[in-house]
């Protein structure tokens, strides 16, 4: 069946009442997760991971979905009107934004970043669901070293990509891969770093692990840190409708975004930040007004805006073809896979067509509602930064502790998350990205696995895993994974602060 019948499938699937609330739950929950300052997308999935244990696999990975997309539109409100990014990628929005909100052109900001989201994330849906089908049918020939050069892809890829320190990411990455070492070895049945404990025979649980990493160790985080400094928010002053000459100079911005964030967002190396980086300067070399940037550019938004949205359309490529996650977000997505049965890959398609479909095509459907959502109700949504944060965050660990005990009613998974919480903490202290850890517990058994079953097939002859074209280039990306983001950062953020300091000369 070609793509047309397989996205009109996946649309049946997704328009079933169930799916289309458990996709407005998501993208509620994601926009409004997206304008609280410091919560993140990828902590909400963290949270709702246990809670979703027995719920429907199809339906709570349309909502973490939903989530995913509904944060990245948040984010903006945040940026646009306290001047503080909930996420990295939303460090641009914040430049000019910002600017335009104090001069009282906030509604505008707001309006093309909803719209430029909506048309970059339709966009990038369509390629997305146009690009996955021939990347699963070069992945579908992977034997057991193919399949092996792939995990170290995504090893490489998520050491490299999050944080600002290769070194710091594979020192997480290697803490996840010893996590992952716990439990009783499949092919042997010896147990391994159970210590004599039982509760430890069947290993870690990688909900346990994401919701204490992501939930617990932000927490501590925040109450932690000292600043007690009150955050101005700039009121949205006059009408949310663009003029016009507004629409005249952010369309254009929109589908430029949209063609720089969609494939560096696919890219194993990929990143929504790097996109949004790359679109700033862009835009700033291609306006007809250049004194207005670092003054208030409605370009320096909507481009930005749509670059974003783009790649997080773009990091479900990898995610849903190879099993590769390119962000934090997508790392907890394949925890949520992993929890269900299920493994994110080429078979995913061939054994879950309809549920991939389905997936796919909700992407939409939460295109349509947040478009809905956004505008409408951006009173609502400037309303929850008043939120105190203690309450907040108190309500957070109130919740991570009552979804674990859910999911796993023993006092012994309880210490696990508290343990793994303030390992959590120190991460973040030292500046150490939270990623990893996880991807190292999920992916690590898996290429393990297939690791011993290429040496047995070889009889031991390390060669075999350099005998295939296919695994040598994907070693090969591996190591551009490591090199790539650093060039790409040292590019593309150097321009912006460049341009900074010529603006503040």
């Amino acid at each position: 069946m070609d793509t047309f019948g397989l996205l009109a499938q996946g649309l049946l699937v997704a328009l079933e009442p169930i799916n289309l609330f458990y996709a407005l739950v998501g993208v509620t929950l994601g926009t409004a997760v997206g304008v609280l300052p410091g919560i993140g997308p990828a902590l909400t999935v963290a949270l709702l991971l246990p809670v979703t244990y027995k719920l429907d696999p199809a339906g709570s990975l349309i909502m973490f979905a939903g989530i995913y997309y509904g944060g990245m539109y948040g984010g903006s409100t945040t940026s646009i009107l306290l001047n503080t990014p909930g996420e990295s990628a939303s460090i641009v929005t914040a430049l000019e934004g910002n600017k335009m909100a104090r001069a009282g052109r906030g509604g505008p900001a707001l309006a093309t970043a909803a719209i430029g989201s909506f048309i970059a994330g339709l966009l990038a849906t369509i390629g997305l669901a146009f690009l996955a089908p021939w990347v699963v049918s070069l992945a579908l020939a992977f034997g057991p070293a193919e399949y092996f050069a792939l995990m170290v892809l995504a090893f490489m890829t998520v050491s490299a990509a999050f944080g600002d320190s290769t070194l710091r990411g594979l020192t997480s990455l290697f803490i996840g891969l010893t996590l992952g070492l716990i439990g009783i070895d499949l092919q042997t049945g010896q147990a391994r770093l159970a210590f004599g404990v039982p509760d430890l025979l069947d290993g870690i649980e990688v909900t346990t692990l994401a919701v204490a990493l992501f939930a617990v160790g932000e927490a501590l985080s925040v109450a932690s840190s000292k600043t007690g400094a009150e955050q101005k928010i700039e009121p949205v002053r006059g009408s949310v409708w663009m003029s016009r000459q507004d629409w005249a100079r952010s369309w254009k911005a929109w589908l430029r975004g949209t063609a720089i964030g969609f494939p560096i967002g696919a890219m194993p190396a990929g990143g929504a930040e790097i996109g949004t980086f790359l679109s700033y300067s862009v835009e700033k070399q291609l306006t007809k007004k250049p004194e207005e940037f670092g003054h208030g550019a409605i370009e320096g938004v909507a481009g930005p805006e749509a670059a974003n949205n783009a790649s997080a359309a773009g990091t479900l490529v990898p995610l849903l073809t190879l099993g590769l996650p390119t962000t934090a977000t997508a790392a907890i997505m394949l925890a949520g896979f992993q929890q269900f049965g299920l493994q994110p890959g080429p078979l995913l398609f061939a054994n879950s067509p309809q549920l991939v479909w389905g997936l796919i095509a909700s992407l939409l459907v939460a295109n349509f509602m947040l478009l809905v959502l956004n505008l409408p109700l951006i009173g609502l949504w400037v309303k929850l930064l008043t939120i105190p944060q203690p309450w907040l965050y108190a309500g957070i660990l109130t919740f991570a502790t009552l979804g674990t005990i859910g999911a796993n009613p023993s006092s012994f998974e309880l210490g696990l998350l508290l343990a793994f919480g303030l390992m959590g903490y120190m991460l973040r202290r030292f500046h150490y990205p939270i990623a990893p850890v996880v991807v190292g517990l999920i992916l690590g058994p898996m290429a393990e696995q297939q690791l011993r079953r290429a040496l047995a097939i070889s009889q031991g002859d390390f060669t075999v895993l350099v005998s295939s074209p296919t695994a040598v280039i994907l070693l090969l990306l591996a190591l551009t994974a490591v090199v790539l983001p650093m060039i790409l950062r040292a590019r593309g953020k150097g321009k912006v602060l460049a341009q900074l300091a010529g603006d503040e000369d």
